[in-house]
């Protein structure tokens, strides 16, 4: 994969992705930005969650489920010190439809353990729990 980025002014930078989307990323005006797109950090914590989401609706697809809505809610902790990593990064899944909770599961193990390339790239603690048709949440890893 490539990519090239291009400075436009203050701390901000332009890049088409190799799919052809155009993204702008800056910095707050708190440290020099102008505030005319998402931080780096930001973007970081929704491709993890749009990976592992891709990858359940694909498995849930697969295996002829009826996904009727699926929402993510993520939280991050970032060290104090730079260079500010994530430390800790934890996944709620929130799913409906008539699906048998372990058949749910599996699809989210899958991809927590196998196929989302993003979370497998972070150094940060990652854990998950999920929801399914308004029950209890459930930790899981």
């Amino acid at each position: 994969m490539h990519l090239q980025l291009n400075w436009k002014q203050g701390m901000a930078f332009q890049t088409t992705t190799p799919s052809g989307h155009d993204v702008t990323l800056d910095a707050g005006e708190d440290v020099g930005g102008l505030n005319t797109g998402p931080r780096p950090t930001e973007m970081l914590l929704q491709a993890t969650a749009a990976c592992t989401g891709i990858d359940i609706v694909s498995i849930l697809h697969k295996m002829r489920l009826p996904l009727e809505r699926f929402e993510m809610k993520i939280d991050g902790v970032r060290a104090t010190e730079h260079p500010k990593k994530f430390t800790a990064i934890h996944i709620l899944y929130i799913l409906d439809g008539d699906m048998p909770e372990e058949r749910v599961r599996h699809a989210i193990e899958l991809s927590v353990d196998r196929y989302c390339s993003v979370s497998h790239s972070l150094n940060a603690m990652m854990t998950y729990s999920y929801q399914l048709n308004g029950g209890d949440v459930i930790p899981f890893k």
